[in-house]
């Protein structure tokens, strides 16, 4: 059913509490944190790469604490295994049969802190799961539940001992995001509050999980017009043909910024999506998934560079003559 006005404005008022809610340990950061939270209610994951005390892990735990819902964190290490992630088949004497033990994997909001560290085995523990939110053990499939997120962080220097992402694993992320340093105004703030060290902990459960995924719900019934969409594909058929890119955005990474121009345009009380949703949420929701040509990276060309010239060549449909 097309969401109303009412459920449109409930959804707004609820998510700028979140917002705020989250901001009291993220100060400052308040469109970070509405992509972070657009991604929870659009059934994605968040990519935070940043330089280290920056603030990812608070931030991945204050939203944790927002909801009255499992947290886990798993730090990724070299010698982490899939087991470690997912869950292990465990043989009970007692009963004479093998019983599932849960991983830290098993939670609504999983900090994945420094994921990069892992072997490539154990970061494809996290593929089916990313996607399906089922894990499977010895053939059968668990169910992690709803709503389900991961949060991964990863510092984009100290690169000694890390293994890259791969590209299907990038994929998988709805949104890749950074936090930057805070504004002169917010540090002082933040120096003067020092003695404050978890500062996560000064966020409190304020919505139920249950309300998430009612949310998410409603977010998946806004409208779109047709030509909203085909000005999503334009953009991402642009970004396979341009000359920098050796591999460009897939349909997957197209349906994910489908799905989140929705969870955005009802976050401002809106009951249908526009091209400017589509601007807003462009890099981050598709510049990860882009591969560059090794010379061009070289050079310095960057993925969001790319997508933002993109958004200025092609003309949104508001504005096409009739």
């Amino acid at each position: 059913m097309p969401v109303t006005q009412e459920q449109a404005t409930w959804f707004a008022d609820a998510f700028q509490k979140l917002v705020a809610n989250v901001d009291k340990a993220i100060v400052g950061k308040s469109g970070v944190i509405r992509l972070v939270l657009t991604a929870l209610v659009s059934d994605g994951h968040v990519l935070l790469e940043d330089y280290p005390g920056t603030g990812k892990t608070v931030l991945a735990k204050a939203l944790a604490n927002s909801l009255d819902g499992t947290t886990s964190r798993i730090q990724f290490t070299p010698d982490l295994l899939p087991s470690d992630v997912t869950g292990v088949q465990i043989y009970d004497q007692s009963k004479g049969k093998f019983q599932f033990h849960q991983g830290p994997i098993f939670a609504s909001i999983v900090l994945a802190d420094e994921i990069n560290r892992a072997s490539p085995k154990t970061q494809s523990a996290l593929l089916e799961v990313m996607e399906e939110g089922v894990v499977t053990i010895d053939g059968e499939g668990h169910g992690v539940g709803a709503p389900f997120m991961v949060i991964a962080t990863q510092n984009p220097v100290e690169q000694a001992g890390t293994y890259k992402l791969p590209e299907a694993q990038l994929d998988r992320f709805l949104i890749k995001t950074t936090l930057g340093y805070p504004d002169a105004k917010t540090a002082v703030a933040l120096l003067m509050d020092s003695a404050t060290r978890a500062r996560a902990s000064l966020v409190t459960p304020i919505i139920k999980p249950e309300s998430i995924v009612a949310m998410a719900g409603l977010a998946s019934e806004v409208f779109v017009d047709e030509s909203v969409m085909q000005y999503l594909n334009e953009i991402v058929e642009a970004t396979r043909k341009n000359r920098d890119v050796v591999l460009g955005v897939s349909m997957r990474g197209a349906m994910a910024l489908a799905r989140a121009i929705k969870t955005w345009a009802i976050t401002q009380g809106r009951t249908y999506a526009t091209p400017d949703d589509v601007r807003d949420l462009a890099v981050p929701v598709l510049a990860h998934r882009i591969i560059l040509d090794p010379e061009s990276e070289f050079a310095g060309v960057k993925a969001e560079d790319i997508v933002s010239r993109i958004l200025l060549d092609i003309e949104p449909p508001t504005y096409r003559a009739a």
